[in-house]
This record gives structure tokens, sequence and C-alpha cells, in this order.
């Protein structure tokens, strides 16, 4: 049940907005994330070309909460853009996820 209402808490704290049909803008509060298409292409390729090993976790890794300490955070490259170089990531469950370094917090998920 905590699971199940900390999963809702989060949802409904994410604000996604599409815009020039697509940039994907994600934002938590003041934070936000814009990742141009070429830029989540380069993502996707990154992780598969260079067989990044995912982590695993016991409970799922979503936006909004905060990545165990256990979890070894990788520096974002620089080829991923401007808009995610302050932070780092973690390829888990097929899917990269965005961390802000100071909080551990998600920001944003691309699967």
């Amino acid at each position: 049940m905590k699971k199940l209402l900390m999963i809702a808490a989060a949802t409904s704290l994410l604000v996604t907005t599409a815009t020039a049909q697509t940039t994907v803008t994600t934002g938590i509060g003041t934070a936000a994330v814009q990742i141009e298409p070429e830029y989540r292409a380069k993502i996707k390729t990154y992780v598969t070309e260079k067989k990044i090993r995912p982590v695993a976790t016991q409970e799922r890794i979503v936006v909004g909460a905060k990545v165990p300490a256990s979890v070894e955070l990788e520096a974002v490259p620089a080829d991923w853009g401007p808009s995610v170089s302050k932070y780092r990531y973690v390829y888990s469950n097929d899917r990269v996820i965005l961390v802000d370094p100071g909080t551990r917090t998600v920001v944003h998920e691309i699967d």
C-alpha cells in the first residue's frame, strides 16, 4: 500500500508537456528537463553501443523518488546535450534515469 501511495504521489507531482511536437519537457516542482529528439537518440544509442550494464535495485526507480545511496551515479557524457549536463544517470530496466546529484532525486526517465 505504501508503495502504491508513493507511486501515486510521484505521479501527481509529475508534469509533462510536449512542445514543438518533438521536444519533451518534464518537470517536478521547479526542476525542468528539456531533451531535444536528436539528444534522446544519442542517449539511447550510447547505452546500447557502450553496452552499459543495468543497475539492479529491489524497488523500481521512479521520477520524484530518491535513488538509494548504494546505487552509483554515472556522469552524463557531454554529447547528451546541455540541458542534461548537470545531472548524473543510472541505467535500470531498459531506461536511462536522470538524477539530480545533489539530492539524488530522479528528475527524468528516458525509456
